[in-house]
């Protein structure tokens, strides 16, 4: 054997040596419901909302504020343009939003952690925006970059969590205009699932395709959806020039947007249910209607965050009843409009990830699995509101999202299940521990939490009596330290360093 090919072998020999002592996990494919949705809304109360709502659009309008742009686009369309409000007649806005696909893929740049994003899907996404961090030893502080950084780490490693996100924290280390850079450099490099772009400034959301293009290839990207983002509406019934301008980036570009109405109950949308959802829908409407006016067959989802309002306090409140209601009701109105529905997450207004803070998320989780949320955002992390993002408390719902995928599965009743063999082996008055369909079966027959403690109570106290927030801590420290970098080919990372640096370079920081 030559010299040449025995180094061939040995360097063969290394790689697999280096595979099998590379650390392994696991993840999760978006979700693919077989369980129904459930449906609040009868006929009767869908009819009432859905011509509320264009009654809304008709007579009071919607503004777009600073954007003449937007202001041709909709009088060329056929809607009453008086200064900057917009009145839309009755079908207008939803005949507009018949060419939005119902379903699309979001391509990741390791294409097995591309999602389905419509249908019957579910695809979880972090938690999104909070200016705080907090964990068990550092207590709460402003975000950084390297907490920006630690939770890309955490949810690149999560199962069951489909989608990197976006603004994870705010790192407030790094100056307003530049730091959309740093965050969408982290995403693209630490990790290998799909992500969300920048909103702040039409220009950070032409940064944004630009990234995009030398991560995925510009012909790639002019085809196909690479990036999803989010746009806020400012309720009640106003579009500003940001988000919109965003909008129209990412519309022309062919990436995905989140038209999502931001609402506090009976601060920014009546106090009833029904009312809530009327404004809803027409805000939803103009915007989605609107983003195909930019380009139609852009795709885009009908989003719905909606939260109560504490009356004494004039905070806002989560996992209430009335919410759970506008997610379901929002769902079926998104259904019928045959788009993709964005609502849910773990949502919490507690401080720390305690009681409180459990009942509400699981609150809001469910309702989102029964409710047909397509892309959930914010599905780990978030506390005191959406204002801090929580280390111990992204592992905590990290592993509850699994408890989704169990339940979305439904109950099988093919031969195995019906486990007749079983029960025929067992008889009156034994157990299936020993018996042939359960330990044929055992390994997969139930889902099991990475994270809680089953342990006796001996055992447990001989361990020093942790609570799950102290579990969830020593979680967080091993998946950081077990942590690897997914492969990205050295031209491409090294093209995405030198845009963020010449991006960074051309401009002074600015803070505001």
């Amino acid at each position: 054997m030559s010299e040449g090919r025995r180094r061939r072998r040995g360097g063969g020999g290394a790689a697999r040596r280096a595979a099998r002592g590379a650390v392994r996990f696991e993840t999760a494919r978006f979700i693919e419901r077989r369980i129904p949705n459930f449906e609040i809304l009868d006929a009767e109360a869908i009819e009432i909302i859905e011509e509320n709502a264009e009654l809304v659009l008709e007579e009071i309008g919607v503004t777009f504020a600073e954007n003449p742009g937007a202001l041709d686009l909709w009088r060329a369309a056929g809607a009453d343009v008086a200064g900057d409000r917009v009145r839309i007649p009755r079908g207008l806005a939803r005949r507009l939003c018949a060419t939005a696909p119902a379903r699309f893929t979001q391509h990741a740049r390791n294409p097995a952690r591309n999602v389905e994003i419509g249908g019957r899907t579910l695809v979880t996404a972090p938690v999104y925006g909070p200016p705080f961090v907090r964990d068990l030893e550092g207590g709460r502080r402003y975000g950084t970059m390297e907490d920006f950084r630690n939770f890309v780490r955490l949810g690149y490693m999560s199962k069951y969590l489909h989608h990197s996100g976006g603004t994870l924290c705010e790192p407030t280390d790094v100056a307003v205009n530049k730091r959309h850079l740093d965050m969408l450099l982290a995403h693209m490099t630490l990790s290998d699932k799909p992500f969300m772009g920048s909103v702040t400034a039409p220009e950070r959301a032409a940064d944004s395709v630009a990234m995009c293009e030398l991560l995925f290839g510009r012909d790639f990207v002019a085809e196909n959806c690479v990036m999803t983002s989010l746009v806020n509406i400012n309720s009640p019934l106003t579009f500003d020039a940001t988000m919109m301008g965003a909008l129209e980036v990412y519309a022309r570009a062919g990436q995905a947007s989140i038209v999502s109405p931001f609402i506090v109950g009976g601060a920014m949308a009546p106090v009833s249910v029904a009312g809530t959802l009327t404004q809803v829908l027409a805000e939803v409407l103009a915007g989605v209607a609107y983003s195909q006016l930019i380009r139609p067959g852009a795709p885009v989802i009908f989003g719905c965050f909606v939260t109560s309002i504490d009356m004494n306090s004039g905070a806002p409140t989560f996992g209430t009843p009335e919410a759970s209601q506008i997610l379901y009701g929002a769902g079926q109105l998104a259904r019928r409009l045959n788009l993709p529905f964005r609502s849910g997450g773990a949502l919490c207004g507690s401080k720390l990830a305690d009681a409180q803070a459990g009942y509400e998320s699981a609150n809001t989780l469910n309702a989102a699995l029964l409710g047909g949320v397509n892309f959930m955002l914010h599905a780990c992390g978030w506390l005191e509101g959406g204002l801090v993002a929580g280390f111990e408390k992204f592992v905590m719902d990290a592993d509850q999202l699994g408890v989704l995928h169990g339940l979305a599965k439904g109950i099988a009743t093919d031969e195995k299940a019906q486990a007749l063999d079983a029960i025929r082996e067992v008889g009156p008055g034994g157990h299936y521990l020993g018996c042939a369909h359960t330990q044929a079966n055992f390994r997969e027959a139930f889902w099991r939490s990475d994270l809680f403690d089953y342990k006796p109570f001996e055992t447990w106290s001989e361990e020093g009596a942790r609570d799950t927030v102290a579990l969830a801590a020593a979680r967080v420290k091993r998946l950081l330290a077990d942590y690897e970098a997914p492969p990205l080919d050295a031209g491409i990372a090294e093209s995405l360093e030198d845009f963020v640096r010449r991006k960074k370079d051309s401009m002074p920081d600015a803070f505001t």
